[in-house]
């Protein structure tokens, strides 16, 4: 006869391993166990993508009408739509996040050691903006299964610091090796690369040192609040927005077009960082003031 025994009768020790609630059929004969089969699978028992979508419309946090265009119109959505896939698979927040930078750093190392041309433009290209979309889907489902956790916080943006100086980088390795450009040219990736660490970490510090004092977050500040002409604002940072610099990649087949394009998004981004510096500045003086 068949006798059904829980997860937890079966497994007394191991009550937190297996992710799922398993049903299994022990087949026994006068005490003797003949065979072990498991009802469950893989992926969570009852959990479907539309689920997910559905969840997710309940658990997602509103969007800040200040992003970036990219991030805020295409990658968000292209995220939640990996998100409920990923959940439907039982994946973890944090095994999104390696498989994020798994594309993103393959990516990263083809740019770095493949020949120039549109057969590398549309791998790194499209290898970025799957690993960014990616990027937005383990908050996603970090929120929907309720396990977002410091440390989770944590590995996404040492990837995210270490993305930052990575990618420029890899495109001056593979501009050298190609010889493709006057060494001149050679500058602006380099330039890209202090300008990307500069802003990654002034950005988390005054967001840090914001809610430290009380402040309102960077998300939240007075300059980026959500407003009527959000989407105005959106487009006008999109020379700032990361997935922009992912597609203009995808420009590597035509290397002048893409040079004048990245040398572009890199002025935008330095010019930004000089501005918002000053103004983060300003403010957090004002804070050490009145401390």
């Amino acid at each position: 006869m068949a006798h059904r025994l829980s997860r937890r009768e079966l497994f007394p020790v191991l009550p937190r391993i297996l992710p799922t609630k398993v049903t299994c059929v022990v087949t026994h004969i006068d005490g003797e166990i003949l065979g072990l089969a498991d009802t469950g699978s893989i992926a969570v028992p009852g959990r479907t993508i539309r689920e997910g979508f559905r969840q997710l419309g309940l658990a997602q946090k509103p969007a800040a009408r200040s992003a970036p265009a990219y991030s805020r119109f295409v990658n968000r959505r292209i995220g939640r739509a990996l998100a409920a896939v990923c959940w439907a698979l039982g994946l973890s927040p944090n095994a999104v996040t390696v498989l994020s930078a798994a594309f993103t750093f393959s990516a990263i190392a083809l740019l770095a050691l493949a020949p120039l041309g549109w057969p590398l433009g549309l791998a790194v290209g499209t290898g970025l903006l799957v690993g960014y979309a990616l990027d937005s889907a383990d908050g996603q489902v970090a929120r929907l299964t309720g396990r977002s956790s410091p440390a989770g916080e944590w590995l996404d943006h040492v990837i995210d610091a270490a993305k930052a100086s990575a990618l420029p980088l890899a495109l001056t390795v593979g501009l050298y090796r190609n010889g493709a450009v006057a060494e001149l040219w050679l500058l602006v990736p380099i330039a890209a690369s202090v300008v990307n660490a500069v802003l990654f970490f002034s950005m988390i510090l005054t967001e840090q040192l914001r809610r430290q004092y009380s402040r309102v977050p960077v998300a939240d500040h007075a300059l980026t609040r959500a407003t009527s002409r959000g989407w105005l604002r959106s487009v006008l940072v999109l020379p700032m927005d990361y997935g922009f610099l992912c597609l203009s990649f995808l420009l590597l087949g035509v290397l002048p077009a893409f040079l004048v394009l990245y040398t572009a998004i890199v002025v935008a981004t330095a010019a930004f960082l000089l501005l918002a510096a000053g103004k983060w500045f300003s403010e957090l003086r004002t804070v050490e003031v009145r401390a």
